[in-house]
């Protein structure tokens, strides 16, 4: 790739996928992490928090674009179709949202492994995506295409790495070496890309935080004892090191007064899934009813009958991913008597997602809009505060939000009505107790010990960005009027952000 001077400044949007606000704040303040902790000396931060933070699931979507995920409607990768009951696979892509840099034709980007967001479409510059991303979906695509190929020539194949919850230490230590190879290969790709030609906009995201979280917390020297150390206890230390490199590296190679942000978009927790706890909780507590028994000679209910759930589990991993998710949603559909249902849960592995049963929304819905439909979440609202973890004696549910609240407008057509976060716990919950019964789950087959906080953070510098500090807490909605804003663009009317004054001083002032 041949190097290019610059005469103009660009705008550095440097992202840490699933990066723990709480650790990139203390390890850049502290010098951990030199590059963040220079952009913290010399600008603002927040953490970004709201309604938007509700799922991790949309988060780069409402990132990228602005548009509020009570519009674009994803919050899980496994959705229910509205107007069925049916349940289906839904990605960023699928939406018809697409991110703010298309709305600016004339500028040229450079726009590196954002996730989920829509293939790279013509536009002046270079696009690659699902090169080396947290969990990618689909094949790798580029813009122009054949850059794909000047990549794989000049860096190599795409790296997938996949988590892999129940692990052995080999296992954790060979993914962990390959991440740290992936992460020097990024950063060799962004390096030798922004030398080669110039551009307004460079959006990176770097997924190796996202993936080494999940796979290694396990070992996070914070989390354990002294006596329990070994030579990965500092592995998502070291990963966070790799990426923050990666952005000195690429900011050595900016001018000196381009404005710089950095993102993470939700961080890290101690958190078990609550797989089977959310279903429980509505068949047990009378919301969700069971079909009656019938001696149906369906090859699928047959199985069912005959083989045991852990049984099936296992035979599941043998089939496609299409097949797999098929029999969810026939399992799903069958197994509730929507006649007699007046909510139910839309299956999750971590936050419950519950949905009434509404006449007018569901096929077979029951509950009338209006007073009935406010009755019965302020039930469920009651009966999720009332659970209790029996090892911590403490309340099981964390925060539970009613989505007409949050984002108004009334019952949503796509979204839950509501969403429950289950408390941080670093063990399995087996069971919790209300005051009427007991829920048990067993665990499911992704059985991982992390889940994501609803926080992330937003770091910037540059001559037109205050030297503040903390701000405290921004939407996230607000990023992409502050990008256009440094880019010379207003924000388009739909949009419900606005610009972080303190990150653009120069527009505000």
């Amino acid at each position: 790739m041949k190097r290019v001077e610059k005469d103009k400044a660009p705008l550095l949007v440097f992202c840490f996928d699933a990066g723990d606000p709480d650790l990139l704040l203390r390890w850049g303040h502290d010098g951990t992490l030199p590059a963040l902790g220079s952009i913290l000396r010399r600008g603002s931060w927040a953490r970004l928090a709201g309604p938007e933070m509700i799922s991790e699931h949309g988060m780069w979507v409402s990132i990228t674009s602005g548009v509020s995920r009570a519009k674009h409607g994803y919050y899980y990768f496994r959705q229910l179709v509205p107007g069925t009951y049916d349940l289906a696979p839904v990605r960023g892509r699928d939406l018809d949202v697409k991110p703010f840099w298309a709305g600016c034709p004339d500028q040229r980007v450079a726009v590196v492994d954002v996730p989920d967001i829509a293939a790279p479409e013509p536009q002046p510059g270079i696009q690659l995506s699902e090169w080396a991303t947290h969990y990618p979906y689909f094949s790798p695509s580029a813009h122009p295409s054949d850059f794909l190929d000047r990549v794989r020539e000049d860096i190599g194949e795409p790296m997938i790495i996949h988590e892999e919850p129940e692990s052995s230490y080999d296992t954790d230590r060979e993914i962990y070496d390959r991440l740290m190879e992936r992460a020097a290969r990024k950063k060799r790709l962004c390096l030798e890309l922004i030398e080669s030609d110039q551009f307004d906009l460079i959006f990176i995201v770097f997924g190796e935080c996202h993936t080494g979280a999940h796979q290694l917390w396990k070992y996070h020297r914070e989390r354990n004892s002294p006596d329990t150390q070994c030579d990965l206890s500092h592995a998502v230390r070291k990963i966070y090191q790799a990426t923050d490199s990666a952005l000195a590296a690429i900011m050595e190679r900016l001018p000196a007064e381009a404005p710089v942000f950095v993102l993470s978009s939700v961080g890290i927790k101690n958190q078990w899934p609550a797989y089977g706890l959310n279903e429980a909780f509505c068949r047990q507590l009378g919301y969700q009813v069971e079909p009656e028994v019938t001696d149906s000679f369906r090859p699928l209910d047959l199985v069912r009958r005959l083989v045991p759930q852990v049984a099936r589990d296992q035979l599941s991993r043998f089939l496609s991913r299409d097949t797999q998710e098929k029999l969810i949603s026939d399992k799903f559909r069958s197994s509730t008597d929507w006649s007699r249902t007046t909510a139910f849960s839309i299956p999750g592995y971590y936050t419950g997602q519950f949905r009434v049963n509404l006449a007018g929304r569901e096929p077979n819905g029951i509950i009338s809009p209006g007073v009935e439909y406010d009755e019965l979440l302020n039930r469920m609202e009651a009966d999720l505060a009332a659970l209790v973890d029996p090892v911590t004696q403490k309340p099981a549910v964390k925060a539970v939000w009613r989505t007409d609240a949050i984002f108004g407008g009334g019952p949503p057509k796509v979204l839950p009505d509501l969403f429950a976060e289950w408390a941080d716990a670093a063990h399995f919950v087996e069971r919790v107790i209300h005051p009427t019964t007991e829920l048990r789950q067993s665990p499911c087959d992704f059985h991982r010990d992390t889940d994501h906080s609803q926080f992330g953070l937003v770091a910037a510098a540059g001559p037109a960005i205050a030297q503040h500090g903390d701000l405290g807490v921004v939407s996230p909605l607000d990023l992409v009027p502050t990008f256009l804003a440094h880019l010379g663009n207003s924000a388009p009317e739909h949009l419900a952000g606005q610009v972080i004054p303190e990150m653009n001083i120069e527009i505000q002032g």
